[in-house]
């Protein structure tokens, strides 16, 4: 069983093997414009999965999807050709999703970004409804001095500093 590291190297020199050669070997004028995105090999060297992207329509994309399974073999056999393991690797092809994928996000992330803005222009006309700070603050002494108020008047002030929870009361 061979390490991970050589998997790696394999799978990519299989990659750019595929891909240069991809429309040498198949010569049919109904393959399309494909790309080969990513090539994995199992670690004990037998089966690799080649993993492609068609620019077009899905018509052409079952059309390139049936001529690369049809030339597997003659795929197979020039990177057997080219690399030197003692076994070569089978291939299977997978359309790749990505390109998918990543239009449905692009989707998401714009769908998002106006539901933002809708949100912040609604924000920006927003009026409070009661007070602008509804939070009520401690009195201050300030606060609680009336010129019209009797001196004798009761004002009491709460001392917040009492650390057993128990508020005392100064005049």
């Amino acid at each position: 069983m061979a390490d991970a590291g050589r998997a790696r190297k394999i799978a990519d020199r299989i990659k750019v093997l595929i891909a240069a050669n991809v429309e040498r070997i198949v010569k049919d004028p109904d393959l399309g414009f494909v790309t080969i995105t990513d090539v994995r090999v199992t670690n004990d060297l037998q089966h690799a999965s080649v993993f492609y992207t068609v620019f077009g329509d899905e018509a052409q994309r079952a059309r390139t999807a049936a001529l690369l399974e049809k030339n597997k073999g003659r795929l197979r056999s020039f990177v057997g050709g080219q690399i030197s393991i003692r076994l070569t690797p089978s291939l299977d092809f997978f359309a790749d999703a990505i390109p998918e994928t990543a239009a449905h996000l692009e989707d998401l992330l714009r769908e998002a970004k106006e539901r933002d803005a809708a949100v912040a222009a609604a924000a920006a006309e927003a009026k409070y409804a009661g007070d602008a700070d509804p939070y009520k603050k401690p009195a201050t002494e300030d606060d609680d001095f009336d010129e019209g108020a009797d001196e004798g008047a009761d004002e009491t002030v709460w001392d917040t500093a009492d650390l057993d929870g128990e508020a005392d009361a100064r005049r």
